[in-house]
């Protein structure tokens, strides 16, 4: 494991990299050299922030059952992945190893054809705990944790995983978004191996540098997140309501933009205020008249709105992809939780080492 300069890093179901950024913010220099990712617009966010020099460039790969494993072979530092989260999911059907969407079994033969990377590093929602193996075929029988069945199948490939439960309000976020992170060393790690790689986490820890998507995103963590219902709005946010001056009259203008920006104590009479308002203005302010216009590609081409933008509180600047924007918001994984999960699981395995 030569790492002596970066370690390079295969990012599976990327989503929009934020395991890439927590693997950054935890241990420094990180090489992407290849993403596999399937949605069409979490592909354009990649490719968005690519091109602002936010994240590495590198291949996209968009089918992970046909990813060629093999002309990576011996050159990855790192594994990564956030696999499908919906085979799982206690708001789907939970069909488990039974759901086509079932990546692991790829992923362990990716594992095989990669050489064993030294370190792989996954991502599921907590229903992987509970979830079941329903079929047979696998290397456990049926009934057993497909968490487990997850971490015996990296054991018999000659690693040492480990597992944990991470949430986003550990690291500041404004809800809890708990996510499972899996961890597996291989046993063939040299302690060399093991020492730079700790550290490169302690190295991260003392020496902490501003990343290029933060300086892109340079203010406050307590502002990063949309303010809530009733309360005033940061000036980067995109308005909640778009008023057409030019279709009403100025009293009804200044009332619904006084309305907007005072501060609501009373709910009660808040909600008088509100009805009033906006049963006066409903004509000027229809969902269809919230839209201004399409937004231009960053990217160039086909319409598709700014998807360099929606890992950050600015959730969306258009109504053009506000459905793509906020399931790739929910799909995706918090940086700062990451680099958590990363670190934690890495010292409670380390500590045997020492």
């Amino acid at each position: 494991m030569d790492i002596t300069k970066e370690f390079t890093h295969i990012s599976l179901c990327a989503g929009y990299g934020g395991i890439d950024i927590g693997l950054k913010r935890a241990i420094g220099n990180v090489r992407t050299i290849a993403f596999s990712e399937i949605e069409a617009y979490a592909c354009a966010n990649l490719v968005a922030k690519m091109e602002a020099g936010l994240m590495d460039t590198a291949p996209i790969w968009t089918n992970l059952k046909t990813f060629p494993w093999k002309d990576f072979y011996g050159k990855v530092d790192i594994l990564s992945g956030g696999f499908p989260c919906q085979p799982f999911s206690s708001s789907g059907r939970r069909e488990g190893d039974e759901d086509p969407r079932h990546l692991f079994p790829h992923i362990v033969k990716g594992i095989k054809e990669l050489g064993k990377p030294p370190i792989i590093f996954l991502e599921n929602v907590e229903g992987i705990i509970s979830s079941k193996l329903k079929s047979q075929g696998w290397s456990d029988p049926i009934g057993t944790p497909v968490l487990l069945h997850v971490l015996r199948e990296l054991e018999r490939l000659d690693y040492t995983a480990t597992a944990g439960v991470f949430s986003a309000c550990e690291v500041g976020a404004p809800h809890q978004r708990k996510r499972v992170f899996i961890l597996a060393v291989a046993n063939k790690l040299t302690n060399q191996g093991w020492d730079i790689v700790s550290s490169a986490i302690k190295r991260t820890d003392d020496n902490r540098t501003t990343s290029p998507l933060e300086r892109y995103y340079s203010r406050e963590y307590r502002t990063a997140f949309p303010s809530f219902r009733g309360q005033e709005q940061y000036e980067w946010e995109a308005p909640r309501t778009i008023l057409y001056k030019s279709f009403m009259d100025d009293s009804i203008y200044n009332r619904l933009q006084t309305f907007r920006n005072k501060p609501r104590l009373d709910k009660q009479e808040d909600r008088k205020e509100e009805t009033s308002n906006f049963t006066d203005a409903s004509k000027y302010t229809s969902p269809h008249e919230h839209v201004q216009g399409l937004s231009e590609s960053e990217m160039g081409g086909t319409t598709n709105g700014t998807p360099c933008r929606v890992d950050t509180g600015e959730l969306f600047s258009s109504y053009d992809n506000r459905t793509d924007e906020l399931r790739l918001l929910g799909n995706g994984v918090v940086p700062d939780t990451a680099k958590r999960a990363f670190t934690e699981l890495w010292q409670k395995l380390a500590d045997p080492k020492r």
